[in-house]
């Protein structure tokens, strides 16, 4: 297993991605899956997690799992590269959850952070969803499937990576045997990327907050929700000194903007660091800064733009990537599933062929 490094991440496909997905977690799969050390690279839609507070609608996750595919390979995940899969195509993902339960107590399920937050977000009060309190032991089981050592993710799923690894530790020692691998968290090396504002301020970026910036989103759209934004509330008029920390503009820019894009549109400014000096000072006003930050995110998703209109009018091209890469999860899945029931001692035909030489046993396994 020496230098052996494979990356898993994934997401739930409840609607299509924004900007926040990109800087938390896109842009590190389009690094890692050009890393040499990475001998594999899997992407999943977890269409059976999105089902745990989408089960009335399935309708809605369906649609969902082609969009969040056609935004994959839009923001340049490479077929070649990476395996796109879905999730509930994998049936040992499946299996090696219901193993996995019996490892953790519901008491710690009910004790995770991230699961707590979700919980209160999507206001399910007492009536928590089974699947939903299950969801970071579901986690668990697609992460280890492909022996994963690396999970690019945004940082509040730490938590849900933590119990991962304690799943793996708790199955190594009671089965003795290391068959499991702890992965790790992989997070932007910008800090303020890790977690994305909402337009409006707020800490995060949520579909059902209505405050993101989709990667799909038209110009039009983009201009629109870019002039609405949150800034510094104290910073009433042009001349007045503005604050930077919390203001949503600055924190988008510190994310896209590169020294290039000032001499493009704002060449009076070197570089972000000048800019928001003279913010900070007064003399600059909010519409131009905003009218900066669209330039800067029209340039970053007008290319994507293209490619989504590729693969929009070539589904069928969507659909066998999707296809080939669900082939590559579910030999790796069988894989680690076999050495699972190994370790369990429940792989009994296998054992029994063995021990007994009983007929038929390798036809049916």
């Amino acid at each position: 297993m020496a230098g052996k490094k494979i990356m898993l991440t994934g997401d739930r496909p409840s609607g299509r991605l924004h900007i926040g997905h990109y800087v938390g977690s896109l842009a590190q799969r389009l690094e890692l899956q050009d890393d040499p050390d990475f001998e594999k690279v899997f992407v999943m839609l977890a269409d059976a997690q999105a089902l745990t507070d989408n089960f009335d609608d399935p309708e809605k996750v369906r649609e969902s799992v082609f969009q969040v595919a056609i935004d994959y390979l839009s923001v340049g995940l490479d077929p070649a590269k990476t395996n796109m899969f879905i999730q509930s195509e994998v049936p040992q993902l499946h299996e090696l959850t219901v193993y996995y339960m019996n490892l953790v107590t519901v008491a710690r399920a009910q004790r995770n952070p991230t699961i707590k937050t979700e919980i209160q977000l999507r206001g399910f009060g007492e009536s928590v969803p089974m699947g939903f309190l299950n969801y970071p032991i579901s986690q668990a089981s697609d992460i280890t499937f492909c022996k994963a050592t690396t999970v690019p993710v945004g940082e509040d799923q730490e938590p849900l990576l933590e119990q991962c690894r304690e799943i793996v530790r708790r199955f190594n020692y009671i089965y003795g045997e290391d068959v499991l691998i702890e992965p790790e968290i992989y997070l932007s090396k910008k800090e303020v990327c890790r977690r994305l504002p909402g337009t409006d301020g707020q800490a995060k970026m949520s579909k059902s907050l209505g405050n993101t910036i989709y990667l799909s989103d038209s110009e039009e759209e983009l201009k629109t929700k870019v002039m609405s934004m949150y800034t510094d509330p104290g910073h009433l008029r042009v001349e007045d000194p503005g604050k930077v920390e919390g203001n949503t503009v600055f924190t988008y820019l510190e994310c896209f903007c590169k020294d290039e894009d000032f001499e493009k549109y704002l060449p009076e400014y070197k570089n972000l660091e000048e800019m928001k000096d003279h913010y900070r000072r007064g003399g600059l006003g909010d519409v131009k800064c905003k009218k900066f930050l669209f330039n800067v995110l029209n340039d970053f998703l007008t290319p994507i733009r293209e490619r989504r209109a590729y693969y929009e009018a070539h589904p069928e091209e969507v659909v066998e990537v999707l296809i080939q890469g669900t082939k590559e999860a579910r030999k790796a899945a069988e894989e680690t599933l076999a050495e699972v029931k190994k370790a369990m001692r429940i792989d009994y035909f296998k054992q029994w062929n063995t021990q007994y030489g009983t007929e038929n046993v390798d036809s049916y396994c």
